[in-house]
């Protein structure tokens, strides 16, 4: 992998986790359509410590805040908990599903799941449950209203991301608005829960970084570093477009991006 390669693929990371079109599936469409190799499960688990990197930077406050009523109230049930030591209770039972998902498939999100019909359709199909979220959520509920079957619907939601073209974000923010939540505490809470699931799965996926056949240790860093830039800016920015717009202008995005995937794998274009 050059330089160049790690660049863009750090920028499409970087720009793309947090927006609900899909960054796996970006990862994998982008390459192709360049005609570079594959870059590999390995590489795009690990480069998403960059924007983790930018999600703790971003929401340093509200994490420490978290952080630290979670531990002062440890001992406190919690229907008597903070409302910020609740919250870390729930983005802990969230994290569970895809924990346990991602490990008992970890065979077929390496290989089968990287498969391009796959992710084309995916893209199209999740696209209409972002639209039902759109439609069916109230959005009239604040974090601090959360409760455990929020945490661990979400939570489910999140697991259904170990398909590239589903999109973290696209499920938990869907999630979050078919449970009454408004748009922007719905990206909040979809931003603050991911970081224990990719923190755990980027530095599992260490080990393979620099082996035969997988991306150079030196490309990767320069990946990450990348996917750290763009992805703060990414953060910013779909939290102010969210106060004021839908989710339905990526709809369009996805779909129109999964059509064209289709017909270019059916046509051998891509492969």
């Amino acid at each position: 992998m050059s330089s160049l390669e790690a660049i863009v693929l750090g920028l499409v990371q970087g720009l793309t986790e947090f927006l609900p079109i899909s960054s796996s599936g970006h990862l994998r469409i982008v390459p192709a359509l360049l005609g570079w190799e594959d870059p590999g499960a390995g590489f795009t688990a690990v480069i998403q410590l960059g924007t983790m990197a930018a999600v703790l930077l971003y929401f340093r406050a509200d994490l420490w805040r978290i952080a630290s009523a979670w531990l002062r109230e440890l001992r406190k049930p919690i229907r008597t908990a903070s409302a910020d030591a609740r919250l870390g209770w729930f983005i802990i039972l969230g994290t569970i599903p895809i924990c346990i998902f991602g490990f008992v498939f970890s065979d077929q999100i390496e290989s089968g799941a990287r498969d391009l019909y796959l992710i084309g359709s995916a893209l199209i199909l999740f696209s209409f449950v972002m639209l039902a979220a759109e439609h069916y959520g109230s959005r009239r509920r604040h974090l601090n209203e959360m409760k455990g079957r929020d945490g661990i619907a979400i939570g489910f939601a999140q697991a259904l991301a170990l398909v590239p073209g589903v999109s973290r974000s696209g499920a938990t923010i869907s999630a979050g608005l078919l449970r009454g939540f408004d748009r922007v505490d719905a990206a909040r809470y979809s931003f603050l829960l991911s970081v224990p699931a990719v923190v755990l799965s980027g530095l599992f996926e260490l080990r393979k970084i620099g082996g035969e056949g997988d991306a150079p240790v030196g490309a990767t860093v320069i990946a990450t570093v990348v996917a750290f830039l763009a992805g703060y800016l990414s953060i910013a920015w779909l939290l102010r477009f969210l106060t004021t717009h839908s989710l339905r202008g990526f709809v369009v995005y996805r779909v129109a991006l999964g059509v064209l995937v289709l017909a270019l794998a059916a046509s051998g274009a891509i492969s």
